[in-house]
């Protein structure tokens, strides 16, 4: 080998070894900083990014772009049909139209609570995503749950198998999802404190906003600017527990309160759990099957539409928090 070919061969191992140490470096500083949820969803998923977009931005859904017009008409509920795949459990779709078009879908399952059983589950580790719970849950149903902080620990109190996570100390005026042998509701934290809410449940978890309130009231304060894919859990009036998941990123947090509010779901109760990427719901019950995860997030920051999405690549997200449906 001439002298210049061990000279460049050097210079390349040497490129080589300066960017493992890099990324090895960039590796630490995320667990170091995050904890193992940072480090997993950097390893397995990538990383996200935050890209400033305008209303009519193409990299924007039809359905997104729309909501964002100044005089965007009010959706209405489409035609839909419960269907029973087993006693005490039935799916439907939503259609949600708008100005003549089917701005988005609702994904719906209705539960008798008397049959099944819910369940919180927590893996601040982040290396869950939809599947993976669903196998080692043995789930009829898997949506994704209330909101967690960048070490993928809950953000808000929860209970899982009687055991209490989350904040110790947090103000908490929306609602709480609270599940036990005996029952399953959806309790209004303006009504009672949340530590005396959670401690009647096996498996509980506060989020926010109150979508749907039993009194009627509008609990919904939001940017009408922030559109993401929506979840939900509630209950209805005849005591069953419904959890839906839209399937685009039609709805602001305010919009998507008065739809709930108006369609006829006989919705008593509903909360909203974490949207986005995050929000994802999977169904496997007697050959029934279905398997979603949102894509869409659009904040507003200073007036102006900010698009959070992966770096590259379409990988699931992890879920850090779920609620879980179980046959009894």
């Amino acid at each position: 080998m001439t002298s210049s070919l061990r000279h460049v061969s050097g210079w390349i191992l040497s490129l080589l070894v300066a960017t493992l140490i890099g990324f090895a470096l960039v590796l630490i500083g995320v667990s170091v900083h995050s904890g193992a949820y940072s480090l997993n969803v950097f390893v397995r998923r990538g990383w996200t990014r935050s890209v400033a977009v305008s209303h009519d931005d193409p990299r924007l859904s039809p359905s997104m772009r729309l909501a964002l017009r100044d005089h965007a008409g009010d959706a209405a509920a489409g035609a839909f049909v419960w269907r029973q795949i087993t006693q005490g459990f039935e799916v439907t779709e939503l259609p949600v139209v708008a100005e003549g078009i089917e701005v988005d879908r609702i994904l719906l399952a209705r539960i008798n609570p008397k049959r099944f059983r819910f369940v919180v589950r927590n893996k601040p580790a982040g290396n869950k995503e939809l599947a993976d719970w669903m196998t080692e849950l043995h789930a009829a149903l898997v949506i994704n749950g209330s909101f967690f902080t960048l070490q993928g620990t809950p953000s808000t109190p929860i209970v899982s198998a009687g055991v209490r996570s989350g904040p110790v100390s947090y103000a908490a005026k929306h609602g709480a999802f609270v599940a036990s042998a005996n029952s399953v509701s959806i309790r209004d934290l303006t009504k009672e404190d949340w530590r005396s809410a959670i401690r009647d449940g096996d498996d509980a978890m506060v989020s926010y906003p109150l979508l749907v309130a039993e009194d009627g009231s509008n609990r919904v304060t939001a940017n009408p600017y922030w559109l993401a894919n929506r979840s939900f859990v509630g209950e209805d009036k005849a005591g069953m527990i419904v959890v839906g998941t839209t399937k685009e990123a039609y709805f602001s947090l305010d919009r998507f309160a008065a739809f709930l509010r108006e369609a006829p779901l006989e919705l008593k109760t509903a909360l909203n759990l974490d949207g986005g990427p995050v929000a994802c719901q999977g169904i496997a019950l007697k050959g029934y099957h279905r398997d979603f995860c949102g894509h869409w997030d659009l904040a507003s920051h200073n007036g102006r539409p900010v698009l959070l999405g992966p770096a590259f690549g379409r990988r699931r997200w992890a879920m850090p928090i779920v609620l879980a449906v179980l046959p009894k």
